[in-house]
C-alpha cells in the first residue's frame, strides 16, 4: 500500500458516515478520515471526490474537500492574516488550511517583513512534521511564469507587490497582467514591504517585456510636494528660515531631504505664488 503524500491533491471514495466523520479510500486502499465539516457540498457513500491532505495538530494525516489555490507547484499570491517574530507570517492559501512562511525565509531587516493584507507570491511545501510553509517564488521561477509586457503600459501606472528585495532595487509584479518590474533604488524614496502593494510608473519597456519602474512622484508632482514641505517647515519656524539660493547642497539635504536643484525649483513656485521673499539669505513667508 503506497503511502498518502501530505499537501497533496488526491481523489476518494466515501465509504460511509461514522457519526460527524467520513471514512474515505484511495485507489491504492489508503484509509482516510474526514470531518463532516470539511466536505464542500452534500456528500454522499459511495461518491468519489478529490481532496486535499494535511496534518492534524496531532499528526494525523487527514483531508478536506476544501482544496487551497496555492499547492505545492502552484503558485499564487496567499494574503497574510498574522505576523509574529517567533513564527513568520500566517498566510491564506485559499482553503480552510493556513501555512507559514518562516522568518528565516523572510527578509533580514524586520521592518521590511510583510504585514496583515500584504501578499506574498509563493507556492506550499512542508516540513518533516508535515507542517503546511511557504515557499517564495524563486528568480528563476518567475522567469517562468512573467507576462512580457505591451509597449502600451510605458509611463502608465500599475499596481504591484514586491516579490525580492535588494540594496540595489525592487522586484515587483504587477497585480493584474503578472508583469515583472524592476525598480531601482535610486527610483523610490523607501523600500517596500516584501508583498506590499505599490503603485509603479512604467519608465521603460524592456525588449524581454519586463518593465523597468519608478516609485518617485512624476515632476509636476515632487514639485508640489517639495514646495508644501518648505512652506510647511517655514510656518513651524515662525515664518522665516536661514536657507536660501545660497544655501549648500549639504544643508538643503541635511535638513530637506532633497537636491538643491529641487529646493531652487520649489522656491520659484512659492515665491511665484507670492507666498514666500528672500532677503539677505533668509527666506521669508510673505502670508
Amino acid at each position: 500500500m503506497a503511502e498518502l503524500e501530505i499537501a497533496a491533491v488526491v481523489k476518494v471514495k466515501l465509504l460511509e458516515k461514522d457519526g460527524s466523520k467520513w471514512v474515505a479510500v484511495t485507489e491504492d486502499k489508503d484509509v482516510l478520515v474526514i470531518n463532516e465539516s470539511e466536505a464542500i457540498e452534500q456528500w454522499e457513500e459511495g461518491q468519489e471526490v478529490s481532496v486535499f491532505t494535511y496534518a492534524d495538530r496531532k499528526g494525523n494525516l487527514v483531508a478536506t474537500g476544501h482544496i487551497p489555490t496555492i499547492r505545492k507547484g502552484a503558485y499564487g499570491w496567499a494574503k497574510v492574516v498574522k505576523v509574529t517574530d517567533r513564527d513568520g507570517a500566517t498566510v491564506d492559501i485559499g482553503g480552510t488550511q493556513a501555512a507559514i512562511v518562516k522568518g528565516e525565509d523572510l527578509p533580514k531587516i524586520r521592518e521590511l517583513w510583510p504585514q496583515p493584507g500584504d501578499c506574498i507570491f509563493m507556492t506550499l511545501r512542508t516540513d518533516r512534521d508535515g507542517n503546511l510553509l511557504g515557499r517564495l517564488a524563486t528568480e528563476e521561477k518567475i522567469e517562468e511564469l512573467y507576462v512580457e509586457a505591451p509597449t502600451t503600459v510605458y509611463n502608465s501606472d500599475i499596481s504591484a507587490r514586491a516579490y525580492r528585495l535588494l540594496p540595489i532595487g525592487t522586484f515587483l509584479l504587477s497585480t493584474k497582467g503578472m508583469y515583472r518590474i524592476f525598480v531601482h533604488q535610486t527610483e523610490r524614496q523607501h523600500e517596500p514591504r516584501l508583498g506590499e502593494e505599490v503603485t509603479v510608473r512604467i519608465i521603460e519597456v524592456k525588449e524581454d517585456g519586463t518593465l523597468n519602474g519608478s516609485l518617485l512622484p512624476r515632476k509636476q508632482e515632487r514639485l508640489s510636494d517639495d514646495a508644501e514641505t518648505i512652506w510647511r517647515y517655514l510656518q513651524t519656524v515662525g515664518g522665516k528660515m536661514p536657507f536660501g539660493d545660497k544655501s549648500t547642497p549639504d544643508e538643503i539635504q541635511e535638513m530637506f531631504s532633497m537636491s538643491k536643484a529641487s529646493f531652487k525649483r520649489a522656491l520659484g513656485k512659492l515665491m511665484k505664488d507670492g507666498k514666500i521673499q528672500q532677503q539677505d539669505g533668509w527666506t521669508l513667508s510673505k502670508l
